[in-house]
């Protein structure tokens, strides 16, 4: 993995910025969904490229064979086309009932090195929806770069899988599988990035809201993977971004420098400040995460001190846009955000949550076959 994409034992504090506040959003289409909230449709044409109703178009991007590490690495057609995709899945399978197993006699290996919830049952349901066989393998099944090389692992592996998905500690693992081997690799959380987590959030937000462009998120809480992974999509897809990290825990500098440059490409803006309220002040969406990510217990009580006045509350969302949402990828802990706001109405934490296997499915049918929607573009 390029040392640029690492993170630092020192993040750089980032400097602030201007933003616009985004128009509040008014009528939308909306399509009755019976779990996880209603699905909205652009009315007139579909905008991105794709196969409309199974129709081949030759824009449509074949992701075939392709890893799936970050979303640096997808543009922005790829990205709304995998969330069409996800949509696609959810209305077919979901509200429709359609038995649809494009998947048979794949089969997945996911490799946790780190606990999961939402992770595992996502993905691990999703496959065998789509037809698929999963194999769930823990450090008690499988020591990468213990007993044998990661070379040879990624080699082992792909004599017997179709695909991987590995949830680890180091991100530079996830680079060696794919470079060894010869199946895609899904990022199922690294240190750096969790781009699943963000598929499902905005695929969440679309869901609410109809539309994406023009949305003010604000992010509230560490500089970690999840918001990494915000920043490397949601300037393609128009949506501005603003941080509050406490001093000395910044994002990292390079994908700053990355999601500073994805943003005058696509005429959005970042905003940076340690202050959040200030990052909460007409937002449409509030996030947060844990603090305290696995793997860095031991420092706890000096993380907890340095995010002091970080507790969302309602407080915070008084200060939104009148039209505010609240996510949070779970688990919650009380110190990131009181009851009131988490388990509020506007809270979309559920719908987010059961977004995380409509979007790891479109994921592995993407990098597995071809796909053909059926149902109309979402508008974007």
């Amino acid at each position: 993995m390029s040392s640029l994409l690492r993170l630092h034992n020192t993040l750089p504090s980032i400097a602030r910025g201007v933003i616009r506040a985004a128009p509040v959003l008014t009528s939308r289409t909306r399509l009755n969904n019976d779990v996880g909230g209603p699905l909205h449709v652009s009315k007139a044409t579909y905008s991105i490229h794709g196969n409309i109703a199974g129709v081949s178009d030759p824009n449509w991007t074949s992701m075939i064979g392709r890893h799936f590490l970050t979303l640096r690495d997808y543009d922005d057609h790829e990205v709304k086309q995998l969330l069409w995709t996800a949509a696609d899945l959810k209305t077919r399978i979901l509200t429709n009932g359609e038995v649809y197993q494009p998947l048979v006699n794949k089969s997945a290996g996911l490799i946790f090195e780190k606990r999961s919830t939402r992770t595992r049952i996502s993905s691990e349901t999703g496959f065998s929806l789509l037809g698929g066989h999963a194999c769930f393998l823990t450090q008690d099944d499988i020591h990468l770069g213990v007993n044998e090389s990661l070379f040879d692992t990624a080699n082992v592996l792909s004599q017997f899988l179709d695909v991987v998905l590995a949830r680890v500690y180091k991100h530079s693992d996830l680079d060696t599988l794919a470079e060894a081997g010869s199946i895609p690799i899904v990022n199922g959380l690294s240190e750096i990035y969790h781009p699943l987590q963000s598929l499902a959030d905005f695929q969440t937000l679309q869901e609410h809201y109809g539309s994406l462009s023009g949305l003010t998120v604000a992010w509230v809480g560490d500089g970690n993977n999840i918001i990494h992974s915000l920043m490397m999509a949601a300037p393609k897809l128009g949506v501005h971004l603003k941080i509050a990290t406490p001093k000395g825990y910044e994002v990292d500098s390079q994908v700053m420098k990355d999601t500073q440059e994805l943003a005058k490409k696509h005429g959005t803006e970042i905003y940076t400040t340690n202050d959040p309220k200030d990052a909460c002040s007409k937002a449409n969406v509030i996030v947060t995460d844990t603090w305290i990510s696995m793997g860095q217990e031991e420092e706890a009580k000096q993380r907890i001190k340095a995010f002091e006045g970080y507790r969302l509350t309602m407080k915070h969302a008084e200060l939104a846009a009148k039209d505010w949402c609240f996510l949070h990828c779970l688990p919650r802990h009380q110190e990131e955000v009181d009851e009131e706001l988490f388990y509020c109405d506007r809270s979309l934490v559920w719908q987010e949550a059961n977004n995380r296997r409509w979007t790891v499915m479109a994921v592995f049918l993407s990098l597995l076959r071809d796909h053909k929607v059926t149902t109309p573009a979402p508008q974007f």
